[in-house]
């Protein structure tokens, strides 16, 4: 919890070419750029642009003057993160260095201050990639940008205060509930657990809205706490650990921690939450954002979150490859996200001393990160490394001796590693889109009784730009299907994180020679790709109706479309054409049976219309649509041998001749020349008509603009909004293919994050709007010659 602290992200003055001698001389403030936190050393383009623009060494400056409420206490300094390395400096002289980019780190200032006058503080931060810790070593396949670009903020505290409180839940599952605490109290410069002479801890409990729950007894740390709610993935019930330092009668310290009652395991046959098996269906996060790379405030943070909870139905996310911000993992918390969390790194293992870093890398992710109730695994091994006992029995012992409530694992691409930890997790990138969905776990663990998950699949193996043509991005969507499909059959595997959710700058070693690895089930402004309805059908949390085609057929090589898929969660799928009912399609007729809601597929669009329209029988018309039907797919040169059977009854048994079926092929299928059809599909659930989309060819498109909120809140930093744009026909199709370019512009008290002038990439594309220090109102303008303007009103509110 934040009570208590003062941030610090406000009135930062910032130099790009910072050298140490400036510690002794001093810089001219002129000569520095005034910002505010969450901030980037440098802000990138969208694509095409050399990856070392934003590596340098760089210089954070704060001048201020302590407050004369601080004199006698402590004063400390979190910094959330520093990308990649810090070196922190109070009137000249240095008082800390972090290597870890990506955890926070405290640095105590009291004695260097000086009251009554001007101090200065330096934060030198480094964003090489050239340093000998991790992930650097070796190529990367991610960007990893750099600077002070997660907060900072101060705490004031007494001689003896309250350094970390870790709240272990247990009981859960044989309904009763336990409570034990582990409080850490420094004292001067040393440190005690659970106790202290002369000092006295108190707790209680509270529920979310910071009522009381349960009041311990003073000096107690190991709690029954009887009548509380499970945390679970539906009902994330959240309550707020509120531990006090006493001596005396005077209260020096109080600290609140939100934590949620629950019992996570791996077991042989998959994972369990509060005793019940439930199947982990996750997507893996990078933490980068167009433009300003990992600099993001709190909503922006959030946003992600509530994108794969709510809009892309998973219930898991695995934070690759490093640890993410706290305001992503408390929405985690909230909204009952699972989270499997690692240590940075990228397939690169250094030497000692980098290996001694990720030690103690793994120690602070566990102790920075172990309070929260989504976070249900550890991983421990650098992602994709090869094996390497000593190193990896380190970084298993340290998470495993500072939490002993959750399980280890590290990802790997190699079977039958050496396993250390509790749970084997493997990079399955076995689908090659003709063969089995996903590997038997017998196959790649050394040992079967241990949990076993996907962490990744996909990805690399089907890279998939949003205006790709339709039938690649069809590929796409089923290949992540037939992977999911096949972990859902496997009892023993718990379940696995696609690759990835969305695309994302990477070095030149890798991706579409762009800086981009178009991976994503969604673009980088998080606007969904085709792939993304499948992951939202799985989900009941709204109705979902995507079909894969946009029926034209000349987007199809010989004008001879595929399979067409119907992406839904309802009962049924009902389609017309041109008004007129063809056929219901059921859940019968999706090939993907362990999924909760397999894509159906959509194999009939001639109905019984042969029947009344010809006064065909009932088996000659079907026996006749199934060979215009597989002529609409295969051609007619290459029929199956079955269909030619087909047709070789038809005319010698039903009299038929050659020119009729072509003239039944023109009438009820279509082809070059002919009349465009309207096609109309609508899905029920429990007998009602829930979602309906129309396929017809567009005469007008328009802007569809959405906004994560509309409100600002101008606070402890500024806001950030997100903005996706999609063009859009009349009936609400996405326009693949365009690429119109759209001029930005603000009036008011906002700004916007990169270039004035976008381009629609299959057509979407989108913006980020911030606000800039005051309260207001503003405007932002987006006009295209193709489609218009739109103008979106925003308020900006002091927090």
């Amino acid at each position: 919890m934040r009570e208590g602290r003062i941030y610090w992200n406000h009135d930062w003055q910032f130099v790009k070419e910072y050298s140490k001698d400036m510690l002794e001389r001093g810089w001219s403030a002129s000569n520095a750029e005034q910002v505010t936190l969450p901030h980037t050393v440098q802000e990138v383009p969208y694509h095409y642009f050399d990856e070392s623009i934003y590596q340098m060494v760089c210089g954070y400056r704060k001048c201020f003057q302590p407050e004369e409420a601080w004199q006698g206490k402590r004063v400390l300094m979190t910094i959330e993160a520093a990308g990649h390395s810090a070196k922190v400096y109070l009137n000249g002289k240095q008082l800390a260095e972090h290597r870890n980019g990506y955890t926070a780190f405290t640095v105590e200032l009291t004695k260097e201050l000086c009251f009554g006058q001007e101090n200065v503080l330096v934060v030198e931060v480094n964003s090489g990639e050239d340093q000998n810790i991790p992930p650097f070593g070796h190529v990367i396949d991610y960007m990893t940008f750099g600077g002070l670009y997660r907060e900072v903020y101060l705490e004031i505290k007494e001689e003896a205060y309250l350094e970390d409180v870790f709240a272990r839940t247990r009981g859960i599952i044989e309904n009763k509930p336990l409570l034990d605490s582990e409080v850490i109290v420094r004292v001067g410069e040393q440190t005690y657990i659970n106790s202290v002479e002369g000092y006295e801890l108190r707790q209680t409990l509270l529920d979310s809205e910071g009522n009381e729950a349960v009041n311990f007894k003073a000096g107690e740390l190991r709690h029954s706490v009887q009548g509380i709610e499970p945390w679970e993935m539906e009902n994330p019930r959240l309550y707020i650990l509120r531990t006090q330092l006493y001596k005396g009668e005077i209260l020096l310290d109080t600290r609140e921690d939100r934590i949620g009652f629950r019992e996570v395991e791996f077991k042989t046959d998959g994972f369990y939450l509060n005793g019940k098996k439930r199947k982990l269906r996750g997507l893996n996060r990078h933490q980068s954002y167009p433009y300003v790379g990992y600099a993001m405030p709190k909503s922006m943070q959030v946003f992600d979150a509530d994108i794969l909870k709510n809009e892309l139905g998973v219930n898991a996310v695995r934070t690759s490859h490093y640890p993410q911000s706290h305001y992503f993992i408390d929405r985690c918390d909230e909204l009952g996200l699972l989270v499997f969390t690692e240590i940075p790194g990228w397939q690169h293992i250094g030497d000692e001393a980098w290996q001694q870093q990720a030690v103690v890398n793994t120690e602070e992710m566990v102790m920075q990160y172990r309070n929260h109730p989504s976070i249900i695994l550890w991983g421990v091994r650098i992602n994709e490394s090869q094996d390497n006992d000593a190193f990896y029995l380190q970084t298993n012992e340290v998470a495993h001796r500072l939490d002993d409530t959750r399980q280890t694992s590290g990802v790997r691409y190699i079977q039958k590693s050496s396993l250390l930890e509790d749970v084997y997790a493997f990079n399955d990138f076995s689908h090659e889109g003709f063969n089995h969905g996903c590997q038997k776990k017998s196959k790649v663990t050394p040992d079967t009784k241990k949990g076993y998950l996907i962490s990744e699949y996909n990805g690399h193996m089907y890279p998939t730009k949003s205006y790709d043509c339709e039938d690649h991005r069809v590929e796409h969507m089923l290949r992540h299907a037939r992977v999911m499909d096949a972990y859902y059959g496997e009892e023993d595997i718990a379940g696995g994180f696609g690759w990835c959710m969305f695309d994302y700058n990477t070095h030149k070693d890798f991706g579409s020679g762009d800086r981009i690895c178009y991976h994503g089930v969604t673009d980088m402004f998080r606007n969904p790709k085709l792939a993304a309805a499948l992951y939202q059908s799985q989900s009941e949390a709204q109705d979902v109706l995507e079909i894969t085609s946009s029926m034209d057929i000349g987007e199809h090589p010989g004008c001879l479309m595929k399979d067409i898929y119907a992406i839904t969660n309802a009962d049924s799928v009902r389609l017309y054409k041109n008004d007129v009912f063809i056929k219901e399609f059921t859940k019968e007729n999706t090939g993907f049976k362990n999924l909760p809601h397999g894509p159906i597929l959509i194999d009939d669009f001639i109905g019984d219309l042969m029947v009344q329209g010809e006064g065909f029988s009932k088996a000659k018309s079907e026996d006749v649509k199934s060979i215009l039907m597989s002529a609409c797919k295969h051609g007619v040169n290459n029929l199956p041998p079955a269909t030619l059977l087909k047709a070789a009854k038809c005319i010698l048994f039903r009299g038929m001749k050659m020119q009729e079926a072509v003239d039944l092929y023109s009438k009820y299928i279509g082809n070059w020349g002919g009349t465009a059809t309207v096609y109309r599909y609508e899905a029920i659930k429990d007998g009602k008509v829930v979602k309906t989309v129309e396929k017809k060819p567009m005469t007008k498109g328009h802007l569809e603009v959405r906004t994560s909120h509309t409100v600002l809140k101008e606070g402890q930093s500024y806001d950030v909004a997100a903005v996706r744009i999609q063009a859009m026909s009349e009936e609400g199709n996405l326009l693949n293919y365009s690429h119109a370019p759209i001029t930005l512009r603000t009036e008011g008290d906002i700004a916007f994050i990169g270039p004035s002038v976008i381009s629609l990439a299959g057509g979407m594309s989108g913006t980020y709007v911030k606000s800039v220090g005051r309260a207001g109102q503003g405007r932002l303008i987006m006009e295209s010659e193709a489609f218009g303007k739109v103008e979106i009103a925003f308020e900006v509110t002091n927090n």
